[in-house]
């Protein structure tokens, strides 16, 4: 209308902001409030009825993000002990909020970020992505898989995922989407960033199954397996009867993203020139590069032989503290590394409230709910039924660990009522899927926590790509390994 002043981009943009934060808030709030109205299923108490709407709400918070996702756990795990939904007096409750922070994962995420502040600011980071520019940097497909060859190879000897994925290859890759002008928190991220640190992260959750030793609940898994069943499976028998399902996985798994989460860059012929010019002018290795180098490799001697003797995420501290004492990192770097404390405090309140879900029994009351129609169905569906409940269940989980510890016994001891198959297939059917069901969530496991706040993927492609890759990882797990441990005679 005449006389009215037009309306500006700078007007129209925070009614939109607006919009967006009643969005993100509202809908967390509305879907925890539906769900804590609705009548109480029978037994189940009203606490635990309660607290699964609240940590209903606060996933789809974590998801919307009204406000920062640490911040959104926190609130949940301050919640939850102030209503004394968990806890059964007040210094119980304040008890079992804090708990997280005593996790050693948690701990173990927090040391791998500051391995990758030491290659930033030593630049042996930098200089180790360079090497592999060199060598493979023509083509990023090329890159891609050289990473997944990478972590195959560590993957026998390195029994914790975090450490193997977040402390030894995240801050070596980490390094390299900057040499390409991809930066984080940035739509350059898709030059090159976001394609290689998602198919490191969802690749290595493939070799976390491929070995008993690449993953700490395999083992807590064939703990179960011989209580339950007292099957002992060796390492080798675990290995050949997954084998065709990795290492299919592994070649389909970059070149699939390569097609669905494509690079911006896919091939740069000068990139090896480039790489080698730089790699002249950086000069020699300098002192704080080899030490760094040597304090890392103590770290995953640590991890590969002395696992019986100091915790993962000790040895991850223990390096960090060397790595002040010998200057190659200050004492401010580490307080003053934001993004590390961020992701500290995001993984301690979702493993708490994850933890929750089981403190307040109602994770094995939603198993026994399950079992007795599960009970009721043909081989196949049995199968697929069975495997699916327990792989998906994992949308409630901040660790792998916790899943298995809560869940394993419960669908083994379900599965065993199924005659149809062997009792060696089904311990197998299910602990091989341990390591797969990680790719489902940003939170599926604690190197995934690196990964997403490494800053290149973002939290929407985080939760499509897992949804995507959760079913490509759960419809050739079981069309590949059904037969094929049949073929075995298993």
């Amino acid at each position: 209308m005449i006389g009215q002043t037009p309306q500006t981009i700078d007007s129209v943009l925070p009614r939109a902001q607006h919009r967006n934060l009643l969005f993100s808030t509202g809908i967390p709030l509305v879907v925890g409030a539906a769900i804590a109205l609705l009548p109480v299923p029978a037994n189940l108490s009203p606490e635990a009825w309660r607290y699964f709407a609240l940590f209903s709400a606060v996933i789809i918070g974590i998801i919307t993000e009204p406000i920062p996702p640490a911040a959104v756990g926190l609130t949940g795990v301050v919640l939850a002990a102030a209503l004394g939904l968990v806890g059964a007096t007040p210094a119980a409750s304040a008890g079992w909020a804090l708990s997280g922070f005593g996790n050693t994962t948690v701990w173990l995420i927090f040391a791998a970020y500051m391995f990758a502040l030491g290659y930033a600011q030593t630049g042996l980071g930098k200089r180790i992505a360079l090497q592999l520019i060199r060598v493979l940097g023509s083509r990023t497909l090329g890159l891609a898989y050289a990473i997944t060859l990478a972590d195959l190879l560590l993957a026998p000897f390195t029994p914790s995922i975090t450490a193997r994925a977040g402390g030894t290859i995240y801050p070596v890759i980490r390094s390299i989407p900057e040499l390409y002008g991809s930066r984080a928190h940035d739509p350059s991220a898709r030059k090159i960033g976001s394609y290689l640190l998602y198919t490191a992260t969802s690749t290595t959750l493939v070799t976390g199954s491929m070995f008993i030793t690449a993953l700490a609940p395999n083992a807590l898994a064939i703990g179960f397996i011989a209580e339950g069943t007292g099957l002992q499976i060796s390492w080798w028998d675990w290995f050949r009867g997954f084998a065709p399902v990795g290492f299919a996985l592994l070649a389909i798994v970059p070149a699939l993203l390569y097609r669905i989460y494509p690079p911006e860059i896919r091939e740069a012929p000068e990139a090896p020139r480039w790489a080698a010019a730089e790699l002249s002018a950086m000069g020699p290795i300098s002192r704080r590069e080899i030490l760094l180098l040597a304090l890392v490799t103590l770290a995953l001697t640590l991890w590969i032989g002395a696992a019986d003797r100091i915790e993962p995420a000790m040895a991850a501290i223990l390096v960090t503290v060397l790595m002040v004492m010998l200057r190659v990192v200050s004492w401010n770097d580490v307080i003053g590394y934001s993004q590390a404390w961020n992701v500290l405090i995001w993984f301690a309140t979702l493993v708490t409230l994850a933890g929750g879900l089981s403190e307040t029994k109602f994770v094995p009351w939603l198993a026994d709910s399950i079992a007795p129609s599960l009970s009721q169905l043909g081989t196949t569906a049995s199968i697929v039924a069975l495997v699916a409940v327990f792989y998906v269940l994992h949308y409630f989980f901040a660790s792998i660990t916790a899943h298995t510890a809560t869940l394993f016994p419960v669908f083994l001891g379900i599965a065993l009522t199924i005659p149809a198959v062997s009792p060696m297939q089904w311990a197998l059917l299910l602990a091989y899927s341990l390591g797969l069901m990680g790719i489902l969530t940003p939170y599926g496991g604690g190197h995934q926590a690196i990964y997403y706040g490494s800053g290149f993927i973002p939290r929407r492609d985080f939760w499509v790509l897992g949804l995507i890759l959760g079913v490509v990882y759960f419809v050739v797990y079981l069309v590949v390994i059904v037969p094929w441990l049949r073929f075995l005679g298993f």
